[in-house]
């Protein structure tokens, strides 16, 4: 099972620079970025605490931090014409020498949205709307022309050059609706996230197992991905919408275990729970030797 760190974009650059450069050298697979502009609202969340942009960070990462892969967690599709994520994607592959994954979403986070004046349709048009992207991505980044006539994006030969380094770059979709988005992941990913504890990996992982056989895809073809909140040493905060693992080394090690037996391939630990400075990165070198036994 591989293991990345997901630095969050509300601190300093530095910051971010110092966990991926710490990842790199220490043994760490990977290192992800989220794609927002703000804080998600909610109780106790500063609406001004400043956040920096995805697609400039991977890019900046790609040049300064010489290894491990690096990717999104995941591009918006509501924020970007596709086409430009695509160029995007095949700029900062060129960047890192075959290094980025393209993490894709439909888009969610409402406040973004009615701030920037960005249209969030009802879920319907919004799923289309990213299906159809994704068939814009697929034909910019594997292909030499792509022309596309659909709903919400038209294309006439369109091009997209350099290609990317790898052949093919992996697209990762994150999705977590069992009726529609894990068909979309047996349809187009290459790898699929979302945020879980082990049975709810495995859980889903199981649908989409089940619409690949549906589709006539090798389901070994998607790698699995998942992120949790990581507490190394303390206790839980309590309250929180997302899945949170830990307590103890003794308590992750048994998660970690959890999680292969699960089958996932990649587990991003974001780093909000994991302290400042030294304290960063005493915990990442822990969680990395629980991970690598």
């Amino acid at each position: 099972m591989r293991i990345s760190i997901w630095p969050g974009a509300g601190q300093s650059w530095s910051g971010i620079l110092e966990a991926g450069r710490h990842a790199e050298e220490t043994g760490w697979d990977g290192i992800w970025i989220a794609d927002h502009f703000m804080p998600n609202t909610g109780p106790g969340r500063d609406p001004l605490a400043p956040t920096l942009e995805a697609g400039s960070l991977v890019a900046a990462l790609a040049a300064a931090v010489p290894r491990v892969r690096i990717g999104t967690l995941v591009y918006g599709n509501t924020y970007r014409h596709p086409a430009v994520v695509a160029n995007m994607a095949a700029t900062v592959d060129h960047i890192s020498g075959g290094r980025f994954t393209l993490g894709v979403g439909a888009g969610w986070q409402v406040n973004e949205h009615q701030q920037y004046g960005i249209d969030l349709p009802q879920t319907r048009q919004l799923l289309d709307r990213f299906v159809e992207a994704l068939q814009v991505i697929h034909g910019l980044l594997r292909t030499p022309r792509t022309t596309f006539a659909g709903e919400y994006y038209q294309l006439t030969d369109a091009v997209c050059e350099p290609k990317p380094v790898q052949d093919p770059l992996p697209i990762m979709i994150g999705a977590k609706g069992e009726k529609r988005m894990l068909d979309v992941v047996a349809q187009y990913a290459d790898q699929w996230n979302t945020w879980g504890l082990p049975d709810v990996i495995a859980h889903k992982s199981a649908i989409i197992d089940r619409f690949c056989a549906e589709r006539g895809r090798d389901p070994k073809s998607i790698a699995r991905t998942a992120q949790a909140l990581t507490v190394v040493d303390g206790p839980l905060p309590e309250g929180l919408p997302m899945p949170v693992i830990g307590g103890s080394p003794a308590k992750l090690a048994d998660t970690f275990a959890e999680y292969r037996a699960a089958g996932l391939d990649e587990l991003i630990i974001p780093d909000g729970f994991l302290g400042t400075g030294a304290e960063k990165l005493k915990n990442m070198d822990t969680v990395l030797s629980l991970v690598r036994g």
